[in-house]
């Protein structure tokens, strides 16, 4: 039994809570390739809190991907993983003790969410190093955040190397200006949300873009964020394009675009 690295946190959670993460894993391309030529398709909810409503979810919409993908969800408190099984007994999803360390497990994809976010920001690296170092070959992490209904939402993807990509997602009419996403950023750069930074920037470019095609309102609030979208892409921010429309408003860069300058 491997000893598990972390520590205890709030494990506040709900029903749906992170439906736009789930979403936007099973569309995405680096995602469903990670997934679909795995030889063991494992994937690790850790934290999933008091409850294990958000993992069983997960397994729903990830195995849509893949139907033989396996799912486990790791917690760090004993009770939690307890009341887990009770409730589960009946779904095809473990639950088990583990933390960073991942319980010896090697997982094609992790997903941390809210997480992190309880932890020091001088913790972030330590707590990626470990994580990163147990995946299986071409494995993913999504380290996330988001509020209590899962209306605004920030993620980091991270592979064997490190951070890929930056995403930001929401209820388009949820916001009124993109820039209220910052109090959801990941832990790793919600700190660094000042003048000078380069997420600072970006998420100053989207307003302003936000504010240019006020316009398209009249068509809705995803038809303004798409729009906004294009407008960012013809000043040169190298967003992500969209594979296919979508209700939520969904913004990624490069992890490059938006790394915080190292000490």
């Amino acid at each position: 039994m491997v000893a598990p690295v972390g520590q205890l946190t709030r494990g506040t959670t709900g029903h749906n809570r992170l439906r736009r993460c789930d979403r936007w894993l099973v569309h995405s391309p680096r995602v469903r390739t990670a997934l679909q030529s795995a030889a063991d398709p494992l994937v690790v909810d850790l934290g999933y809190g008091a409850l294990p409503v958000t993992t069983l979810e997960l397994a729903s919409r990830i195995r849509t991907v893949r139907t033989d993908v396996r799912v486990i969800g790791l917690e760090i408190d004993p009770q939690r993983v307890s009341a887990a099984r009770a409730a589960a007994q009946n779904d095809s999803v473990d639950f088990g003790l583990g933390g960073f360390e991942l319980a010896g497990h090697h997982p094609v994809l992790v997903r941390a969410f809210n997480v992190l976010r309880q932890y020091p920001e001088d913790a972030v690296a330590a707590a990626w190093s470990t994580m990163t170092a147990r995946l299986a070959p071409g494995g993913l992490i999504v380290d996330g955040t988001c509020d209590e209904i899962g209306r605004r939402c920030g993620w980091v993807l991270l592979d064997g190397n490190g951070p890929v990509s930056l995403t930001l997602a929401c209820d388009p009419f949820a916001i009124e200006r993109p820039s209220d996403l910052a109090e959801r950023l990941p832990k790793i750069l919600i700190h660094h949300n000042v003048s000078g930074q380069p997420i600072n920037a970006l998420l100053a470019a989207a307003d302003h873009a936000w504010a240019s095609v006020v316009g398209h309102g009249v068509f809705g609030p995803r038809e303004r964020w798409r729009a906004m979208l294009n407008m960012l892409r013809d000043n040169g921010w190298p967003l992500e394009p969209p594979r296919r429309r979508m209700r939520d408003g969904v913004l990624t860069v490069p992890w490059a675009t938006v790394a915080p300058p190292r000490p």
